[in-house]
């Protein structure tokens, strides 16, 4: 007897352009086929942030690093997006740019046809154009350049001839745009030269365009060459040749961003990572998002659940972090209640951050202490506590400075861990090289728990860049581990971090051109 077993229906692939690495170019339709995937497949050059946009759950394949000494074929990479549709899976093969240019688009969606496997190309913004606004270099103006053209410095060593006309592109009246042209920068340069190209032809040569770590560097056609060999450039790397280049500013109004050149590692929770990224990102930072500990569900919502029926009872319920705020009141929403629960209870937030996490709940803090931390709040109670019942909302682990001084005034106090807070216990292996290189040059630190759980992972390490503390309570912990910082914020917030990493990097500017 025979059994037919239906076979399993292929999934889908989208070849989604990623973008030249700023990842506020990542189009909608990237960011939706990024929230579908089952499994996300992409280049080493694509930005890691963009990887957020994935469903938690998604498997995420990175292609590889240089570095290692390790990347796949492209024969492999094939293999492996074939594999996953033919499991039912939703793949997002994310590449850098956009896949038809000069991605080998064509190679994957030729394998997908082949296998029968449904596919959408979603294109991204190509370096080649963003070089013209991140740069400010005209690729396109009405006297020097009625055309752009792309063209690949590097052809597959397969090849018999180049297919390059260096004749035709000579006589190219506008804009010449290589890409990869790194390893074969004399062949073209001299190539262009050799049929007519005047040596003089300004050349902009454009070393991560559109990250926070975007190198330009001007020469000519005739000394391009020797400008590579001489400041030892690898890719990846755009060549802008054209009389355009010389309409630039020196320093577009990307590289005038008052943190532009600046990598900071920010080492937080997912929430507060994504604030202070967003906000460093802004000025011109190139932000690191690194977690040092991994925020979650309470293992036993039990005691939570057990408070939350007796709410009624207490005369305050303090949070003491913006992700207790969240967890606590998620955690209501699941019990199928809403913020009606908190009746007249008043609210208590250890700092403007926490305050501002209440408020996108419609809930307003009834008291923010002048400084942001346990000392300070427990001194503004402390005076009316007698006989109240307080109920602290916080971490799984924690300073308990608070629940002390309120019992020793005469307060019955709870504490309810609604959330987990654990250390990260491998290091991300790009930070630690940077990291050993020296190449990150501050670290902000926003907890007690982030400090100790830096130190663990890094060790001496830390002590290659500058670390900015969130407040007194953060920097005595870095003190007591050996690692004082440079800066403390001033307020204790992202905000007043942020501040205080930007008067330093202002002043030691002044002083290095005075």
């Amino acid at each position: 007897m025979t059994t037919n077993r239906s076979k399993q229906p292929p999934g889908i692939v989208y070849l989604v352009g990623a973008g030249p690495g700023d990842p506020g170019l990542i189009t909608l339709r990237a960011v939706e086929c990024l929230g579908r995937a089952d499994v996300v497949i992409y280049d080493y050059l694509v930005n890691p942030v963009l990887i957020k946009h994935a469903a938690a759950a998604a498997e995420l394949v990175c292609l590889g690093r240089p570095t290692t000494g390790r990347t796949l074929s492209q024969v492999e990479v094939n293999q492996r997006m074939l594999e996953a549709a033919q499991n039912g899976k939703v793949v997002v093969r994310l590449k850098g740019g956009d896949p038809s240019v000069f991605g080998r688009g064509a190679d994957e969606t030729g394998a997908l046809r082949e296998a029968g496997i449904p596919f959408e190309i979603v294109p991204g913004i190509t370096a080649g154009l963003a070089v013209g606004a991140y740069c400010e270099i005209p690729i396109t103006h009405h006297e020097d350049a009625s055309a752009i053209a792309l063209i690949t410095g590097r052809e597959r060593d397969e090849k018999e001839e180049s297919a390059i006309d260096h004749e035709a592109l000579a006589r190219f009246p506008g804009t010449l745009v290589f890409y990869m042209g790194v390893d074969k920068v004399t062949q073209w340069s001299q190539g262009l030269i050799g049929n007519g190209k005047p040596p003089e032809t300004p050349v902009a040569v454009v070393r991560w365009c559109t990250r926070a770590r975007q190198q330009e560097i001007r020469c000519t056609l005739g000394t391009v060459a020797e400008t590579v060999r001489d400041h030892a450039l690898r890719p990846p790397a755009l060549f802008v040749v054209g009389k355009a280049v010389d309409r630039a500013p020196l320093r577009s109004w990307f590289a005038q961003r008052p943190l532009f050149g600046q990598r900071i590692l920010v080492p937080a929770s997912q929430t507060t990572s994504e604030r202070l990224y967003d906000r460093l990102a802004g000025l011109g930072a190139d932000a690191i998002t690194q977690p040092a500990i991994r925020i979650g569900e309470p293992g036993d919502w039990a005691p939570v659940d057990d408070a939350l029926d007796k709410l009624d009872q207490y005369d305050w319920l303090v949070f003491s972090s913006g992700n207790g705020v969240d967890y606590l009141l998620r955690r209501i929403e699941d019990l199928g209640g809403d913020v009606r629960w908190l009746g007249r209870i008043k609210l208590a937030a250890m700092g403007s951050g926490t305050a501002e996490r209440l408020a996108r709940y419609h809930l307003k803090a009834d008291l923010i202490p002048a400084q942001f931390v346990a000392e300070s709040l427990a001194s503004t109670l402390v005076g009316d506590a007698a006989g109240k019942r307080f109920l602290l909302a916080r971490a799984s682990r924690g300073r308990e400075v608070l629940a002390m001084e309120l019992r020793q005034a005469g307060a019955h106090v709870d504490q309810i861990a609604v959330y987990d807070s654990v250390d990260v216990e491998e290091p991300d292996p790009d930070v630690a090289a940077q990291l050993a290189a020296g190449e990150i040059h501050w670290i902000t630190v926003t907890s007690s728990a982030i400090a100790r759980s830096l130190v663990n992972l890094y060790g001496d390490d830390l002590g290659s860049a500058r670390i900015a503390s969130i407040g007194p309570v953060t920097s005595s912990a870095l003190r007591d581990l050996g690692h004082a910082p440079s800066v403390e914020a001033t307020p204790q917030s992202i905000e007043g971090l942020v501040e205080a990493i930007l008067r330093w990097t202002t002043d030691e500017r002044l002083t290095i051109r005075g």
